[in-house]
């Protein structure tokens, strides 16, 4: 057998492995992971609420659309869609963490030079890429969400804290259930267990699937209420001070 389909043979034995372990005891595996997940969208939420403090001045002009006013199932389908988008993207990073720390290892004997070198080091390389990759894509998620925020909320004459607070309800199971492969990631390389990278790839993502049904059917659904009753706009509306027109997109 020849490196390559040991490296397989390797992955798929440790994957059933992983799984039939965590079969025993789930909610402290998950547990793990929730928590992980819920830190990172913490910070990220209060990244985005500082960027919004510092971005005054700053006008949006927006149409009053889910998560402002209620939508239908279209919006519930274009908003699952993009979360979808997301989450697996951070799930092949995952599976990316997987090849790199648990399979790269087991063929270096199989190369030289440079490219054994690369086998054998996989998983220092994987930390180092998706450590500066996740932190770059959260700078830059914060930077445009506060900033879009500030924006919002300066056309709609209401605080940026107040309107977040408003989208806090979906936004939240939507935000842990989009770091959770991350999460399990993080977890996994911290602790040297790269070979049950593959297993936590397939339950964190089969867990934020229906996560993220159910934050974009808040969204579309819930939130646009609580939004309503925080700031007194209900759509359609016209407004005259300021000289500006919020007008409802959905029918």
């Amino acid at each position: 057998m020849d490196a390559s389909s040991y490296a397989f043979y390797h992955g798929v034995a440790h994957t059933r492995s992983a799984l039939h372990r965590w079969s025993s005891a789930p909610l402290r595996v998950v547990g793990r992971w929730l928590a992980g997940s819920t830190v990172a969208a913490a910070g990220l939420l209060l990244g985005v609420l500082l960027v919004a403090a510092l971005s005054g001045g700053y006008t949006q002009v927006v149409t009053l659309q889910p998560p402002f006013a209620v939508g239908g199932w279209g919006s519930v389908g274009e908003v699952l869609g993009s979360n979808i988008l997301v989450l697996a993207l951070h799930a092949l990073a995952c599976v990316a963490g997987f090849i790199a720390g648990s399979e790269l290892p087991l063929q270096a004997s199989a190369h030289s030079g440079l490219s054994r070198w690369v086998h054998q080091h996989g998983g220092r390389i994987a930390i180092a890429f998706v450590a500066c990759a996740t932190a770059f894509s959260l700078s830059i998620q914060a930077y445009v969400l506060g900033h879009t925020l500030a924006g919002v909320a300066h056309f709609l004459r209401v605080s940026p804290e107040l309107l977040l607070v408003g989208v806090l309800p979906h936004a939240v199971p939507e935000l842990i259930a989009l770091f959770l492969p991350l999460a399990a990631w993080i977890i996994a390389s911290r602790r040297g267990q790269w070979d049950e990278l593959l297993a936590a790839t397939l339950v964190t993502v089969a867990i934020a699937v229906p996560l993220l049904l159910v934050a974009a059917l808040i969204e579309v659904y819930v939130s646009p209420h609580l939004f309503s009753t925080l700031t007194g706009i209900h759509p359609p509306v016209v407004r005259e001070v300021g000289g500006f027109v919020i007008r409802d997109r959905v029918r």
